[in-house]
């Protein structure tokens, strides 16, 4: 791939290529919610939904939200203005590339975007609902189903609850101190 990829913040302009790529990759499932609820999933946390390009192109996006663990946007239903849900999991809700532009590491890119993001939050974990037979590509990155925790309603059966740790930044190593280590003070009784 020659093009420049970037990933940025979804913006208004990109809710067509968002739908249509949406549609067709969620209406064979019986899986498509339609312009209204992906738009209020994105209204709910503008700060961790994003598009990715290559070079003019919108190749894919990512929506997610903030989700208390063991639970996901129904997708019947769109989000609540104003009902947010505390930092601590953020909820992968879709994460979608374009059919002629996959197995190119876009959805690679939009992951680390995300968990970037869901680090500087001060996040804990990443969880998903794995659908349509999707359990082996997150568990490669990995994403551990969660167990008696089932997706019920319209995910549809296989549907499968998965989340990970988000790691914390990598430091830097200090340096070895000269000094030696101040002694250990112990409470006598």
């Amino acid at each position: 791939m020659t093009d420049t990829v970037r990933v940025r913040p979804l913006a208004d302009g990109d809710w067509d290529a968002v739908v249509t790529l949406e549609r067709d990759a969620y209406t064979g499932l019986g899986l498509s919610e339609g312009p209204a609820a992906l738009q209020s999933r994105a209204a709910a946390s503008p700060d961790t939904c994003f598009a990715v390009d290559v070079g003019a192109r919108t190749a894919g996006y990512l929506l997610a939200l903030p989700y208390p663990p063991h639970r996901w946007p129904d997708l019947a239903r769109t989000e609540q203005p104003g009902a947010a849900f505390p930092p601590g999991n953020l909820h992968l809700h879709d994460i979608v590339v374009a059919p002629g532009l996959r197995r190119r590491g876009l959805a690679q890119h939009l992951l680390h975007h995300l968990t970037a993001t869901a680090r500087a939050r001060g996040d804990e974990r990443i969880s998903l609902v794995a659908v349509g037979r999707t359990e082996r590509f997150w568990s490669a990155r990995g994403f551990v189903p969660e167990p008696g925790v089932v997706p019920v309603g319209a995910y549809g059966g296989g549907a499968v609850y998965m989340s990970k740790p988000v790691a914390a930044a990598q430091q830097t190593r200090a340096r070895p101190s000269l000094s030696p280590p101040a002694p250990t003070l112990r409470e006598v009784s």
